[in-house]
């Protein structure tokens, strides 16, 4: 049994998140596309970079969707998605006209540039701070002054604000992560964000299922 499996699908930003686990203590860890592995891990992690209809299609493609549904939604199985991983988490995407997974309710949606200023760049990149909304399991510890690393134009916008982890503002507010469970999503880059990042990604490896 490995204790972490990265989920590739082909739209992963994957070496990294390897790296950030191995820094976090883990000492365990799988990058797959099988689903023999992905039905022997302890926890998932589904990495993610670029455009939702794509990444949809891959996970398609790579026929990983109804095995993740059964460990993640009836076996319970802790989960982790970053950037583009987390949004596919969502029900549907302003991005695209795939389907997303469903697995929390919301969807993904574009930046609403009537609501920034006109210094404010889209893509939303580089570091920001964030706020805890609602704290789970893998913030414990984390510094009040800590801040993530963000590369995206779309944005998390769900629908029960208990679902609502953390804040960020750019512009405006809106949902930088998420928690339901045994699933978490991340729409920063965890993995890029130095010893915040860290802090996360060790609290993932060490928390207990």
């Amino acid at each position: 049994m490995s204790e972490i499996v990265i989920v590739n699908y082909g739209a992963g930003n994957i070496s990294s998140v390897k790296n950030m686990l191995k820094k976090a203590g883990a000492t365990d860890i799988l990058i797959s596309s099988s689903e023999a592995d992905i039905r022997k891990a302890n926890k998932l992690i589904v990495p993610g970079v670029g455009h939702f209809d794509h990444g949809m299609k891959q996970l398609q493609a790579s026929g990983l969707i109804p095995v993740l549904n059964d460990e993640v939604l009836n076996n319970h199985k802790t989960v982790l998605g970053i950037c583009l991983g987390a949004q596919l988490f969502t029900d549907s995407s302003e991005e695209g006209t795939s389907p997303g997974l469903g697995w929390v309710k919301g969807s993904t949606v574009a930046f609403d540039k009537t609501q920034i200023p006109l210094n404010h760049k889209i893509p939303h990149m580089g570091w920001n701070s964030v706020e805890i909304k609602n704290q789970c399991p893998i913030d414990k510890d984390l510094p009040n002054d800590s801040r993530f690393y963000f590369v995206h134009s779309f944005h998390l916008k769900l629908t029960n604000p208990e679902d609502v982890w953390m804040t960020s503002n750019y512009g405006y507010d809106f949902t930088a992560a998420f928690h339901r469970g045994n699933i978490y999503g991340c729409q920063f880059h965890p993995e890029k964000s130095h010893r915040f990042g860290l802090k996360i990604m060790e609290n993932f490896v060490n928390l207990e299922c």
